[in-house]
């Protein structure tokens, strides 16, 4: 028999059912099949990580300006690049633009950090910089797109999505895939966090600012009789529906609907983030305007993680910048984006250590491209051809580098790293082989790297 005709003709139907998961509390990751598209927690293999926290930088943060330190910018300031570029989005010049921060190497790992990032700089040594990082898309949307579901086209399963329907959540209140609103929408909008063509289950569910959390998401009654009544009704209506009509999308209908009932529950609680210690909220920054928002929602972000959930998504916070895409006023742009998520970032990598869950937690930080080392004016392009991202935790491996880019950093040349590559070594800490992460659409199966992707085992332990 299956689920649906087990649900429609036991007794109580829906509502039952949906009531004493609410009471009982205990429901959990081994419940979860790949056969009714829910997710299976045992993954392929044995994994590292549990959980990922992917820190988007939305706009395309400069690599030079960063991570990436190039001492001939300096010296060839001003004159043209001494090799042939691509056209740019604007077409900006091809004159050299010196970087207008300081560089200082630091940990045991000599890791170069620009005097932006000072308190993630301390944090160095329990970080793993891709500085080969590539692809062809230049504008935000598209690789917005790309950097989120594989593709550039908008319609495919984000990453979190994909991990949601792989692994499940260990946390059945809460949903799997959290988006943490801290805001403005990154370009690609909603679509960035949706689970296209996977069920609706597996769709990223944004936690808005304030103390409701959750857009609709209301207080159970104070009676637990009138709730009950209410639940009971909403899912025998789904229940009907179910004997009306075969459509595949419905039973992901009915366990939204679940879970909707479960996070009345839950959500209220993980939202005390006054709960926390002063010491803790002084760390994430919640005491300074110009740190509270972001470091909020990291702090959020270790509170989801650390009750099970599956993946965890923070954009770029808004400040006095347009996010980090400095075509121009870029020296004052890049240091408001990056005084906003220093401190917090920082903090939330301390945190998950302290706690021993940095073991089992992917912490992602980058944007969807990086910039230019040649001058728009007072500002840099878009460049996809060569930029950095760094990883923490869950395996990899802390205090590496890996890769380079010419040196003016422009382009990636040693050991490159295409996205898909990235997602690849992602999956793979959690358990998962990205070749076999398939959901089969329209006539074809489908995955998160398409036919491409390999992991980089550089990177991992």
């Amino acid at each position: 028999m299956d689920r649906r005709n087990f649900l429609q003709n036991s007794m109580g139907g829906f509502g039952s059912l949906a009531l004493a998961g609410l009471l009982a509390g205990e429901n959990s990751a081994s419940d979860l099949t790949s056969n009714d598209g829910q997710g299976n927690s045992l993954g392929h293999h044995l994994p590292r990580a549990k959980s990922i926290i992917y820190l988007y930088m939305e706009g395309g943060p400069s690599q030079v300006d960063l991570f990436d330190y190039k001492p001939l910018l300096k010296k060839h300031a001003g004159k043209p690049l001494p090799f042939k570029t691509p056209a740019t989005v604007f077409n900006s010049s091809n004159r050299v633009f010196d970087s207008p921060f300081g560089f200082r190497q630091h940990g045991d790992s000599g890791t170069w950090v620009s005097e932006l990032f000072p308190n993630i700089a301390a944090c160095s040594d329990d970080l793993t910089f891709v500085h080969s990082m590539h692809h062809g898309v230049s504008n935000h949307s598209a690789a917005c797109y790309l950097s989120h579901t594989g593709d550039p086209i908008a319609g495919r399963p984000s990453l979190g999505s994909w991990m949601s329907y792989g692994l499940g959540s260990e946390n059945q209140e809460l949903p799997s895939f959290a988006v943490l609103d801290c805001g403005q929408l990154p370009a690609g909008g909603a679509t960035t966090w949706s689970s296209g063509f996977l069920p609706a289950t597996h769709q990223g569910v944004q936690f808005l600012r304030g103390k409701t959390g959750i857009e609709f998401l209301r207080s159970l009654d104070a009676s637990a009789k009138v709730s009950k009544s209410k639940l009971e009704a909403i899912l025998d209506l789904h229940r009907q529906s179910a004997v009306a009509s075969s459509h595949p999308y419905l039973d992901s209908v009915i366990s939204n609907y679940e879970k909707a009932a479960r996070m009345q529950l839950s959500v209220p609680e993980l939202l005390q983030i006054d709960d926390e210690t002063s010491t803790t909220r002084k760390a994430f920054g919640l005491d300074h305007p110009a740190t509270a928002l972001f470091g909020s929602r990291c702090l959020l972000a270790r509170r989801l993680v650390e009750r099970g959930v599956r993946f965890v998504e923070i954009f770029s916070p808004r400040v006095k910048a347009d996010r980090w895409d400095q075509h121009s006023n870029l020296k004052q742009g890049i240091t408001n984006n990056s005084m906003a998520v220093d401190q917090p970032i920082a903090a939330l990598i301390r945190d998950l250590k302290e706690r021993g869950l940095l073991d089992e937690t992917i912490v992602l930080w980058g944007g969807e491209f990086g910039r230019t080392p040649s001058s728009q004016g007072t500002g840099r392009d878009h460049n996809p051809f060569g930029y950095t991202v760094f990883l923490a935790g869950g395996g990899f491996r802390p205090g590496y580098h890996h890769g380079a880019t010419d040196d003016f950093g422009y382009f990636a040349e040693q050991q490159k790293v295409h996205l898909h590559d990235l997602h690849a070594t992602i999956l793979h800490q959690m358990g998962v082989d990205h070749r076999q992460l398939t959901y089969r659409f329209d006539g074809r199966d489908y995955r998160l790297t398409d036919v491409h992707g390999k992991l980089v085992k550089e990177l991992v332990t």
